[in-house]
Order: structure tokens, then sequence, then C-alpha cells
């Protein structure tokens, strides 16, 4: 999961300003053996310039080089819209059994 943090002035642009983070470094991700499916991205009801980007990937260390290569494309993008680099954290999916066809709904 990456965490975003545009400046409060441009968070208006989230939407076009997070496609062209995506247009960046979208298809080196997509050429990348490690990648594993589309991201989904989320604006915070709290802060309007937070945004998530969600997404899955094969293994932590896949993710880590590709990561690493991100960083300078990212360079002139953290500088016009960023209040602060991406925060990367990893998360593992639980299996929690959410289909419950018995509750007559």
């Amino acid at each position: 999961m990456e965490r975003w943090h545009l400046r409060p002035e441009v968070a208006d642009r989230g939407l076009e300003i997070m496609q062209e983070m995506d247009d960046l470094v979208g298809p080196p991700a997509h050429a990348d053996p490690g990648w594993s499916g589309h991201a989904q991205f989320f604006r915070s009801h709290d802060a309007s310039n937070e945004f998530l980007m969600i997404y899955p990937w094969r293994s932590i260390e896949d993710h880590l080089q590709l990561r690493e290569s991100e960083e300078p494309l990212l360079a002139n993008f953290y500088g016009e819209y960023c209040s602060a680099s991406r925060e990367i954290s990893y998360y593992d999916e639980l299996a929690v059994e959410v289909d419950h066809d018995d509750h007559g709904h």
C-alpha cells in the first residue's frame, strides 16, 4: 500500500495528478515479473490531499527492487506535486470468509 501526500494547493486535481503518476511508473511496473495486478486509488475523506494506492505484488523482495528503480522517475513529480515522498507499507491478506449465503441476503 502506498500513501501519497499532495500539496494542499493541488489536492483538488488529485485524479489528474495520480493519473500522471501512474503513467510514469505503471508501464515499467506492468512489465516487471513481480507485477500481480492493477492498483486501486482512494482519496481520504478526512484529508483531501491524502491518497492511497493499493495493489498486489508477488513478493516484498520483488517490489523492493522495482520501488528503488521508480524513485528517479518520481523525483520531479514529488517536487511539483507532493508535500512528502510516498510512504510504502506491506500487508498480508487474511482469508476471512465473507460469503455468508446462509444469512438470507
